[in-house]
């Protein structure tokens, strides 16, 4: 394990990754990768998540290749210094913010979408410069085989590398020393990340989860919100972080949303839903268990069927939910969706804002004012209205949680940013050391004055362009009067070669 972390360190600092032809060839190379083992690509993780083929490259293979594209377009743009605001001190320097890499990167995939949670944060990491260590999850076992089988046949074999392995591999992976480490999974092992990366100062970005409320308000189109609500939640079969873990409604709205519900998962899945190639199965027998645990004691108004064979649960829908019970207190992570009701937006808003922050918070409403009432009034790490998780499709939204859902954020620019260290310069000559003075000792209440005018003084454009004629004048005038006996002299030569040349007349 060290060897390996020692080996991608030793290939960062010879220093290749810092050029853009390499990053753009390396980009390149992964691109190659997805479109010439697709098919390995795709068997793998379907066969891990009981998922169609259809539904893995929607899901995963599309959002790759237009992350990938996209980066190679904008990465020129990315890598180039950005020039930095002057002050009256400054105005001859050279001042520019210029992104460099950070080193060697730790990235910790997810078993729910192995591919696109492992890959994704790796575009911008190899697109900022640095060198990789990827730990795929060992829950989605034949992903994390087909990644450390290709990856190395693809790109850089000492610039990138991948180690498989369960808890105890994982455990020593993060004793070693990252320059930065991105981990998605749960909040009670991004605790330990985060402990462990603490030793060393390596800064994290941590994609959890948590409980995403979707409030439906009765000022909306029923067969609309719940199309989408049902898409979005038995995505994966609920197994996505960012799906509407519960809906808040009044209590008018419980028995059709229950009803439309059953309607649409009957028009997405057809009558026998374990039979639908469109609807997966829970990864492992042990979170079957957890989730089927999370059934006890409630009020099931649609679903419930299970097979503990083939790790199967139905889609499923709670009524009146107490919010003290065991399904309302951990991120559901299945295909169960509680409905709690409350009076009205207020309380929900209150609700919302006496548990965790969300990684996701859905809003399903007519009223424009209270779509932006309630996202002014609570805090969550995204906020999607009138739909669910697609927030999570635009490059051009950072990703990622806050409080317990997470910290930092990717995709896009942001990882880029992410994995880069934003570094300022500033480039002075050696000329012009009269200036100075005022910053060397002793001091003086003159120095005091002059330094305030020229670090804390602001003018606009018009008036620093008035301001900089006005320097020139009195510059102009200051070297006329020191050498006007200079141009006098000059002035009459020049008169007397004319003469010379042109003799006037009688």
């Amino acid at each position: 394990m060290e060897h390996q972390v020692q080996r991608a360190r030793n290939a960062f600092r010879s220093g290749r990754s810092r050029s853009l032809r390499f990053r753009l060839q390396q980009l390149e190379a992964l691109r190659r990768m997805v479109q010439e083992r697709e098919k390995d690509i795709l068997a793998a993780i379907s066969s891990d998540l009981s998922k169609s083929e259809l539904n893995v490259y929607s899901h995963e293979i599309i959002t790759i290749l237009g992350e990938i594209d996209l980066v190679l377009e904008k990465l020129p743009e990315w890598v180039t210094a950005q020039p930095g605001k002057k002050n009256l001190l400054t105005l001859l320097d050279e001042v520019f913010v210029q992104p460099e890499p950070l080193g060697v990167v730790l990235i910790i995939g997810a078993w729910n979408y192995p591919f696109v949670l492992t890959i994704q944060p790796l575009i911008g990491a190899i697109a900022a410069g640095n060198a990789v260590i990827i730990k795929p999850s060992e829950l989605s076992e034949n992903t994390a085989k087909i990644l450390a089988k290709l990856l190395p046949q693809y790109l850089d074999q000492d610039m990138y590398g991948v180690v498989n392995g369960g808890v105890a591999e994982t455990t020593e992976l993060l004793k070693q020393r990252f320059d930065h480490i991105l981990y998605t999974g749960n909040s009670a092992v991004g605790k330990i990340v985060m402990e462990a990366a603490s030793k060393h100062l390596t800064p994290v970005t941590l994609e959890l989860g948590g409980k995403s409320p979707c409030y439906i308000d009765k000022d909306c189109d029923l067969d609309v919100a719940c199309r989408r609500i049902t898409w979005g939640k038995y995505l994966n079969c609920g197994q996505t972080c960012i799906a509407p873990d519960y809906v808040l409604c009044e209590p008018s709205l419980q028995n059709q949303i229950v009803q439309k519900i059953k309607e649409t998962v009957k028009e997405f899945y057809g009558e026998n839903v374990k039979e639908s190639p469109d609807y997966e199965r829970i990864i492992n027998l042990r979170h079957f268990k957890r989730i089927l645990s999370l059934l006890e004691g409630q009020k099931i108004a649609f679903g419930g069927d299970t097979d503990e064979a083939t790790c199967y649960i139905a889609p499923t829908v709670l009524t009146d939910v107490d919010p003290e019970t065991k399904v309302m207190k951990e991120e559901i992570f299945g295909p169960i969706l509680p409905i709690v009701p409350v009076k009205n937006a207020d309380e929900a808003i209150t609700f919302i804002n006496e548990r965790e922050k969300p990684l996701a918070l859905y809003i399903f409403s007519r009223d424009n004012k209270l779509v932006r009432r309630m996202i002014d009034s609570t805090s969550s790490g995204g906020v999607t209205a009138n739909d669910v998780i697609m927030h999570f499709t635009l490059s051009s939204l950072p990703f990622g949680g806050v409080g317990l859902s997470g910290m930092g954020a990717y995709h896009g620019k942001y990882s880029f940013d992410t994995f880069s260290h934003q570094r300022p310069c500033l480039l002075k000559s050696l000329k012009g050391e009269g200036a100075n003075k005022l910053r060397y000792p002793p001091n003086s209440q003159s120095k005091v004055d002059w330094t305030k005018f020229f670090l804390l003084k602001r003018f606009n454009k018009g008036k620093l362009g008035l301001l900089f004629l006005a320097f020139l004048g009195i510059l102009t005038a200051v070297l006329v009067k020191k050498h006007r006996a200079e141009l006098r002299r000059k002035a009459l030569l020049v008169f007397l070669a004319i003469r010379t040349v042109f003799p006037v007349s009688k």
